[in-house]
Parts: structure tokens; C-alpha cells; sequence
């Protein structure tokens, strides 16, 4: 009875720190939002039908979880905004960070996702 409670209340922990990363991937680029999303509702799922209600009901992040898990894609309109947001956040960091060895991380983070995005599915 008592490993079941600290399961489910260890999923809620990592459940809420699986979206709070999202909520931060949604302004850095470098953190992906949609994985730590899924994340989230996976842990909520298997702890609490309220908060996994609540998240894939929600504006905002409902829409990422739904389209993903559906049908694997993303609005054409998200798929943009999220590159070019992507790319001048980045650009920004390199300039700020000076060092080579940083800028070319950075450089090959925002070609991953900036290639992850782009096979994406629209609709």
C-alpha cells in the first residue's frame, strides 16, 4: 500500500518537473518543449486522471500533446515560429557566449531540432 502511494506521488513529481522544463523549452529553444510535455502527461497519466486532465485539456499545452500523440504533427504556422524563434535565440547566445567550442554546440542543437521540426507532419 505504501509503495503505491510513493508511486504515485513520485509520478506527480516527475510529472510537474517534466512540464515545468516544457514551460521553459517554450522560451529556450535548446530545451525541447513537446518531449517534456509528453512526459508529463505519461507521469500524470499513471498518477492522476485530474492533473492528466487538466494538461491535455489545457490551451495551450493540450494542443501540443494531442497533435503529437495523434498524428504527429504540428501546425505549419508553430513549425516556423518555433525555427525562426529557434535560430535568434541561438544566434544571440553565440554572440553573447564567445566561445567556439559553445557556439558550435549550439550551431548543431539548432540544426537537430531545426531538422526534427522540419519532418514533422502538417496539417
Amino acid at each position: 500500500m505504501n509503495s503505491h502511494i510513493f508511486k504515485k506521488y513520485a509520478l506527480i513529481a516527475a510529472g510537474s518537473l517534466a512540464l515545468i522544463l516544457g514551460i521553459v523549452g517554450l522560451f529556450f529553444p535548446v530545451l525541447p518543449t513537446t518531449p517534456f510535455l509528453l512526459l508529463a502527461s505519461f507521469c500524470y497519466l499513471r498518477s492522476s486522471k485530474r492533473l492528466y486532465n487538466w494538461l491535455i485539456n489545457h490551451r495551450l499545452f493540450g494542443s501540443y500533446i494531442y497533435n503529437y500523440t495523434k498524428h504527429r504533427a504540428i501546425k505549419k504556422s508553430v513549425r516556423r515560429n518555433a525555427i525562426i524563434f529557434l535560430w535568434a535565440t541561438l544566434i544571440i547566445s553565440m554572440i553573447l557566449v564567445g566561445n567556439i567550442y559553445l557556439i558550435v554546440l549550439l550551431f548543431v542543437i539548432g540544426c537537430g531540432v531545426s531538422i526534427y521540426l522540419s519532418t514533422l507532419k502538417t496539417y
